[in-house]
């Protein structure tokens, strides 16, 4: 399965309860259809021959690809069909699997968090097509493709071209483990009700793998407080409630928000963070786990996440050896 462009696109992305309370912006079908297209066309350009897909609940990815059979080999893989997280969770599993070069992913932080979970240090280009979008791109799905191409075909080496990303490893007493790619949170909350996070007064501990000031979300409190940008071997703790300072960030597209902090510091790689329950962990901005009273969960930050395809880079590369270029008379003869 050498040079196989893995595709998965979430219908959900960037259509949660942000729209109501903040400002975000909607990606609906329609365009999501259209820059996946761009991308396989794009990576069509750059030599892909092969193309595997998680077959969606809306069909999108299978909309995209659709006509190109004359071009590429186009796979579905099999999905559980239950239109939730899990979905994609299982596709990471299947392209692991079958081995895929690079693998583009359209949706936001929470998209990408599902795919780790099964595939935790897949060669990823993450397009954004969600509401927190710190770990995905805002890049041209044409350009996205065929630099995702250009790794899966071996033209660009994946070492010269991308960086481990850092992730927040969750442990909890009792239960399966979690990961989030950006924030790991601690809410003062009884219940999961709504997934994402938008009311700051109830958040009660922040660790960060990235925290940076010109995000939205989570990670752009700690950024105002002491930034921590994705290549620093560090990840930084925030204790909010009543303290000596408080911190105006956007939480959300068009929603900047006070925080209380009473300490923001930064942590090592490998360094356990516990907190113990009542409570509820949202991970990369939605609620996810329900902490009973008195039971413990540790957070760790550390580098052995997915593989981020740096696509300017990988562009630049390609570029350099000439890979776009033809002679005359290789250009005659189609070659």
């Amino acid at each position: 399965m050498a040079g196989a462009v893995g595709l998965v696109v979430n219908p959900a992305s960037g259509k949660d309860i942000r729209r109501l309370v903040a400002s975000a912006s909607v990606f609906d079908n329609g365009e999501k259809v259209s820059i996946a297209r761009r991308a396989a066309l794009g990576a069509l350009a750059a030599g892909a021959d092969r193309f595997v897909y998680l077959a969606d609940s809306h069909g999108l990815a299978a909309a995209a690809l659709a006509g190109l059979e004359d071009a590429a080999q186009v796979e579905a893989l099999p999905s559980p069909g239950t239109g939730s997280a899990i979905d994609t969770v299982r596709a990471a599993e299947g392209l692991r699997a079958l081995g895929a070069g690079c693998v583009i992913t359209l949706g936001g932080d929470g998209t990408n968090r599902a795919f780790v979970r099964g595939w935790p240090d897949a060669p990823l280009v993450a397009v954004s097509t969600g509401t927190n979008n710190v770990f995905p791109q805002m890049i041209e799905g044409t350009v996205a493709g065929a630099a995702a191409a250009l790794i899966a075909c071996g033209v660009v080496r994946l070492g010269d071209a991308s960086r481990q990303a850092k992730m927040v490893h969750v442990d909890i007493d009792g239960e399966p483990g979690d990961l989030a790619l950006i924030d790991a949170v601690l809410l003062d909350e009884a219940f999961v009700g709504a997934r994402a996070i938008w009311n700051p007064a109830r958040v009660s501990t922040l660790v960060l793998a990235r925290a940076e000031p010109a995000v939205v979300g989570m990670s752009a409190i700690g950024g105002m407080l002491d930034p921590v940008p994705g290549d620093a071997d560090a990840g930084l703790v925030v204790e909010a409630g009543p303290g000596c300072r408080t911190v105006t960030a956007p939480i959300a597209p068009g929603l900047y928000a006070a925080v209380q902090v009473r300490s923001a510091r930064r942590i090592g790689l490998g360094e356990v963070v516990e907190v113990h329950g009542p409570g509820v962990l949202a991970l990369d901005g939605e609620r996810e786990r329900r902490l009973k009273p008195g039971q413990g969960a540790r957070f760790t930050v550390r580098r052995d996440g997915p593989m981020v395809v740096d696509v300017p880079l990988v562009m630049n590369l390609a570029a350099s050896l000439g890979f776009f270029q033809s002679t005359e008379i290789e250009a005659a003869h189609g070659h």
